[in-house]
Order: structure tokens, then sequence, then C-alpha cells
């Protein structure tokens, strides 16, 4: 470890993130107005209170895969923002409800140890085992498969592995869940992906209440606004030549009017939804004001008649007279969204045809669900028929929609590439438990890979791992089942091409996320292809050096990008990375990774090493760049072509990077919208690379053009790019700084220390010229 290493582990031990993170949720837990709020900030608070309390009596080691004293790696931790382990197991804490019915039922104590042992005797089996075989148990940690692999592994007459299983879980039976709960239904399968459940799709609506801003619009339309008309109409019959009290009111006026006013006291004791008519410079407020003084024969001011005579006037140009076509189109127009039923009473509608759907998993068709008010359900429920489902509650239902995964994409169910790395489990889930023989077995595996999945990664030092799903001790009690035959590795290889041109069709200008490349990862391995992927790196706790896998894709890079647009672009020389040796020998350490690509990555940047989130991004970002982020690695090393083409996939980058631009232009805090931008930039220029040179040309010269039709601020802060991108594309070169010698063009990168030139408020003139 050198210093930048020990500097950086002395800042992630340091309590001071978890007290703020702590004073944070206490503030919240006491001011804020919602009551479900204040309750999450309190579980908060007890949280990062345990975190605290255990790095300061040294029960927990911040940054390490063991962080919690006496618990093993395999022991899922529950882990708070940023990756802090709390010390707690995640399998832990009081019995839950379905453990408490167990006991119940078996006639046992109410503890953990004796549903363990319960488990193990002949009852406790045949339960596990008929669960298992109807497929009826949900997993939430990976912990509660355990005793599920125990009764497979007796039945299959493994009673060996059984009882080596058992003897590492022993230790921990008083402790932590090792069965599921029990549900009625079977585990669902994984061939199709959904976002949420039915249940929590109707959990999602179930809650809506009435909308007080909602009715208060309603009551304006179908209140105020007619009484408004009744009240301009009044003062109308004074008007000559558009001025009011022109003409002298006659008795029935005065009278007519006593009975308006009147009306209205009526109203507003009955309406009190919409407080609109009460402010005094409302125009509603200022006639009838006037109306009363008028009533009363008190002469009204010229102040008043002022003001009087521009509420007549405003209403008239806005709305047209009383009875005229303009203004009868208008009430028309608001009699309709009147007429709306209010969102929780249609919210109602859906939870009841929700709730005739099984409830834990998606649902093939949600079409139905989101169908017009019928006939039959206006019987029941008064809703108006043909009224439509809007799209505050389409929104939560469609997302139960169970669909391919690039179903889903088109239909804007998975909106990003975070999103798709949340559903992809439920794909690998089922491709790498084809290895498994035994339907039953791969259908646990299955459960237990999504469970697994939701795992919540720790902030490690030191380069190390997460704990990987082969390392969990029933993983390991069935792994000498497993089959390699080379169908399985087939679907696996398939489907890892599948997901990686999802991936880069939905989301072209979107660096993966860690997540999807965990999952990629585990799909590359069940297909036995090396594929060094690489995640992205936190500028806050790097260590100053790179894994050997960054090396690994580096050159993998260098052997798809040689000589291309992204070289020059970028400025690398992929024959010297080819010549950096993966790992160097000392004296003290033996053999160990080289330093080699870390030092390149630091003199590209032109970055000493420092406690500098923004040096760490300068220097992780020419990581990225020399990597090609995992572009390179999936075009080369497992054959992703998407079907629109690399051309089409260049365009929409750019597209996307002129939409990210357009967030710089007056945002105080624009980095990241600069560095996303660069993110897009870099794979439209690997994309571009891979294109036929004709077909790249042809998308320089779109993008120019493309460029101009952009606002002023757009064109003016991409300016510089484009002409970088022309200028390399035409064969020229950048210096050293990344610029040209007119300065005219510079290389698009994300990350700086001396203040980004796209943060620059571009002048108009500027712009177009």
């Amino acid at each position: 470890m050198n210093d930048h290493d020990e500097q950086s582990e002395a800042v992630l031990r340091h309590p001071g993130y978890a007290a703020g993170q702590l004073a944070r949720a206490f503030t919240t837990a006491v001011t804020h107005e919602d009551a479900d709020t204040r309750r999450r900030a309190e579980d908060r608070i007890s949280r990062w209170s345990r975190v605290l309390d255990g790095m300061a009596d040294g029960t927990l080691t911040i940054g390490s895969r063991t962080p919690a004293a006496g618990l093993p790696a395999w022991v899922t931790p529950e882990v708070v923002r940023g990756g802090f382990a709390t010390g707690t197991a995640s399998a832990g804490g009081p019995l839950r409800p379905y453990e408490v019915e167990a006991a119940r039922e078996a006639g046992i104590p109410m503890s953990r140890r004796a549903l363990f042992a319960y488990g193990l005797t002949e009852a406790g089996l045949s339960e596990l085992t008929a669960m298992l075989d109807g497929g009826s148990y949900d997993i939430a940690v990976p912990e509660e498969a355990a005793l599920l692999v125990v009764a497979w592994l007796v039945r299959s007459g493994d009673r060996l592995g059984a009882l080596e299983l058992l003897e590492v879980l022993q230790p921990f039976a008083d402790r932590l869940r090792f069965a599921p709960r029990p549900t009625g239904l079977p585990v669902p399968t994984a061939q199709m992906a959904y976002r949420r459940t039915v249940g929590e799709a109707r959990e999602a609506i179930a809650d809506r209440r009435p909308n007080p801003a909602f009715e208060a619009m309603n009551e304006a339309l179908t209140v105020w606004n007619p009484f408004a008309d009744e009240l301009l109409s009044h003062w109308l019959e004074t008007l000559e030549y558009g001025r009011v009290l022109a003409r002298t009111p006659d008795r029935s006026w005065y009278v007519r009017g006593t009975a308006l006013l009147k009306r209205y006291r009526q109203l507003a004791a009955a309406h009190t939804r919409c407080g609109k008519h009460r402010k005094p410079k409302e125009n509603l407020a200022i006639l009838r004001t006037a109306l009363e003084k008028a009533t009363a024969r008190r002469p009204l001011s010229a102040r008043h008649i002022g003001l009087l005579q521009h509420a007549v006037d405003s209403m008239v140009r806005r709305r047209g007279l009383p009875g005229s076509q303009q203004h009868a189109a208008l009430r028309g127009r608001q009699a309709d969204v009147a007429a709306c039923p209010p969102l929780h009473t249609l919210a109602q509608l859906v939870v009841r045809r929700l709730s005739a759907l099984p409830q834990q998993s998606g649902t093939p068709e949600v079409e139905s669900l989101l169908r017009p008010v019928t006939e039959a359900e206006h019987e029941l429920s008064g809703l108006p028929v043909g009224a439509r489902i809007p799209e505050a509650i389409r929104g939560p239902v469609e997302g139960a929609l169970s669909a391919p995964i690039g179903t889903l994409i088109e239909r804007g169910v998975v909106p990003s590439a975070e999103v798709l790395a949340e559903l992809v489990p439920q794909l690998v889930a089922s491709t790498t438990a084809l290895a498994y023989g035994d339907e039953a077995l791969r259908s646990l595996m299955a459960a237990h890979y999504r469970a697994f999945r939701r795992r919540r990664s720790l902030l490690l030092l030191n380069l190390e791992h997460q704990v990987r799903l082969e390392e969990l001790p029933w993983v390991q009690a069935v792994a000498g089942h497993r089959r390699g035959g080379d169908e399985a590795r087939h679907s696996a290889g398939a489907a890892l091409v599948q997901l990686g041109e999802l991936a880069l069709q939905g989301f072209p200008a979107t660096i993966l996320p860690n997540p999807l490349l965990r999952e990629m990862g585990a799909l590359a391995r069940e297909a036995g292809v090396d594929v060094p992927l690489v995640e992205e790196l936190a500028v806050d706790i790097f260590m100053g050096t790179f894994s050997r896998k960054f090396l690994a894709a580096a050159k993998i890079a260098g052997d798809l990008l040689r000589g291309t647009l992204y070289e020059r672009y970028y400025g690398i020389d992929y024959r010297t990375i080819a010549a950096i040796d993966a790992t160097t020998k000392t004296e003290q350490y033996g053999e160990r990774p080289s330093q080699a690509f870390a030092d390149l990555c630091h003199k590209r940047a032109a970055a000493r090493r420092s406690w500098s989130p923004a040096v760490n991004g300068m220097v992780i970002e020419q990581a990225q760049i020399l990597t090609s982020h995992n572009l390179a690695t999936l075009v080369h090393k497992t054959g992703v072509a998407p079907a629109p083409g690399w051309a089409d996939l260049a365009c929409r980058c750019f597209t996307a990077v002129c939409g990210l631009t357009a967030r710089v232009h007056h945002n105080p805090r624009p980095l990241n919208a600069i560095k996303d931008a660069a993110y897009g930039w870099r794979h439209m220029v690997f994309y571009l690379s891979l294109c036929r040179p004709t077909e790249a040309a042809a998308v320089v010269s779109w993008l120019e053009d493309e460029t101009a039709r952009q606002p002023g601020h757009v064109a003016a802060r991409l300016a510089p790019a484009v002409a970088g991108l022309r200028l390399v594309a035409d064969g020229g070169a950048f210096d050293d700084a990344g610029t040209a010698q007119d300065g005219r063009a510079r290389r698009f990168l994300g990350w700086s220390t001396d203040g980004h030139w796209m943060r620059a408020e571009p002048t108009v003139q500027t712009a177009r010229g």
C-alpha cells in the first residue's frame, strides 16, 4: 500500500461521513411534514447509529470483505449508503411472521435455532422437500436458500455434502434465517422480465389519496367560474362604450345584485377547497367587493372604479362575452376537465382489476388493466363510462408488463441502462441455472441468484472484490451437481450477446452500469468466455491503481481499434499498451500486478498522485478511454453487433450529447452534464471507428449540420468538439494539450481540474458564428 492508499483508507475509516449521514437523517426525522418520510428517516438513524457504534468499538472494519466481527464474508450484511456495513446481518433480526407461524404449527420454541433443528427432522425435511418440488417459496436473501439445498442434497443421496454444509451453517443457526418464506404460488420463471410484480404495481397506486389541488381546481371550474360569469354579466348591464357605471342601474339591478351576494355567502360556506375568490386582487373578488358597495348605495371611489373597469375588460378580453361562442367553447372545455373522475377513484378501480391477478410476478398483458371505464364498472362504482385511465396510474401498471427485455425497452418501460441492470438478473438467473440438471434444483438456484443480486455492494479497499456467488457455502455444496455441457455454455453465450446488443442499442450513449457488468460477467463465466469487463470506479475512493483486467481490456481495445479514428482522436499508441507486462516481480512481494498501466493513465491525465476527486476522475477517465470502457471487449470478444448498425448508434449518441449539453446552460452545477456528454461523445467516436470510411464521413457531415440546427448556446459549446472531430477525421491531430494550433478545436473530455472549457456561457453571436 503506497502513501496515497494509506491516505484513502484513513479518510474512509474516519467517522465523519457516517456522522454526516446520521445528522441528515435526524433533521429529516424531526422536520419533514410527511409521516412515512419521518419513519424512514428514523430507520436510517438506527442504521447509521449502528455504523458509528461499530466503528467506535472496533466491531466494524470499514473497507473489508468481512466488516462485521464474527460474521464470515458469505453472510449478507446490512449495507447503507456509500457501502457502509452496519454490523447487522440482513438475514438476522427478530423472527418474521412466517417463522412464528411455522414454530407454532410445529409446536416448538419460538427461536431460530429451534426452527433450524426442526428443519432437519423427518417432518421438517418433508416440508422442505414439498416446498422445493412445488416451487412455492420466496427467497429474499441468499441465506434463505440454505436449508432447501440441504433437503435437495439429502433427497439426491448426497448426505456427506448435506452434513458438510450443515457444519458451516450450525454456528449461525440461532441468528440467521436459513429457510424461505412459504408462498401459495410457484416461483416465477425468468424467461420474461418485468420491472415490478403485479402486487407491487397494486401497492404503488393503492395509496392514492384525494388530491387537494385537484379538488380545488374542480371547485373553481364547477362553482366559482360560473359564479364569476354571473357577476360579470351583472356588471355588463351598466356598461356603455367600455365604461362601467355609464348607465344608471334600475331598482331590479340592485335587487338581483343583493341576491347574487347572498348566494355568494352560501357558496363560500359550502365550498371551501378553493380560496382564490377571497384574494382581493382577483377579478371575482373585485367584482364582488364593488357590488357590495353598490348595493349598499355607497359611492365607488375612482380607484375602485378603475379596478372594476380593469377586471371587466380583462375578463372579456381573455374569455369573450358571456354567451359568446368563444366563451361557451372555453367553459365547455373546462366542464370536460371537471367531469373527469378524481385520480384516487380511478386508482381504486385499477386496484380492483389488479387484485384478480397473481401478485408475485408480472403480467403478460396490461391493456385490459388500463382500458376506459366499462358499463359494468360504472354500475358498481358510479364512474362515468369511457373515463380514461390517466398517465399517473398507467406508469406503475405498465411497469408490471412481463415481456422480453427488448420489448420493455421499446415500450419505454425500461428508460435507462440502470433500470435495465435491475431487470437483467431475471434473465441471467434462468440462463445460469441451466447448468443444473435437476428441475427443482434449477428453479431453486435461479430464485437464489435473483436474491443474491439484490445483495448490496460493500465499500472495499485495496482492490478487493465483492463476495461472489460461488463463495456461498450452499452454492459450493451443489457445485458438483452442475453439468458443463455445450448446451448450457451456448445458452449463456447467446444471452451475453443478446444482453450486450440490448444495452448498446437501447442506450448507446450511456456507460454500462456496474450491476449490468456483473450480470454480463456471470454469463461470460457460464459461457466459458474470458471477457475482462471493467467497472466504473468511484473517484472518491480511487486508490491510484487498477486491477489486471484493465490492462487486458486495453489490449483487446488495441486489437480492435489500432489505426482507427478512435486511436487518433484520443492520441493513443496501442502498440505501447500491447507491450506492457501484466505483472512485475519484486524481491519483497514476489509477483504483483504491474503499475505500468496506472502510470500511463496518470501521464495521459497530466495529473500527479493526490487525494483529489477531480484528479482521480481525470485518471479514471483515461483508463476508460484506453479500454473503451467495455465497448471493444463486447464487440471483439463476444461478437456484439446491434441490428441498427454503428452509424445509427453514432447519430443517436450525438443527439444525446446535444441534450446533455443543453443542460449546461445557466446551470450552477453543470459538471455532471458535461461528464455524461463526454462519455456519450466517446461512445460516438467508438461507433464511428467501426463504420465504413464513407459511412463515417457521412455521419461527421451530418453532425456538423445537426450542430447548426441546435439552440445557439448548444451549438457554441459543441463547436470546439465538432471542429476537433473534423480535424482528426481529415487527418489532423491535436497537440499534447488536446487542442488544435488555432485553438478552435478541442478534444472533448469530461474531467478537468482548472475549469472545463464548456462551462463558459457563450454569447448568441458566438453561437451563430
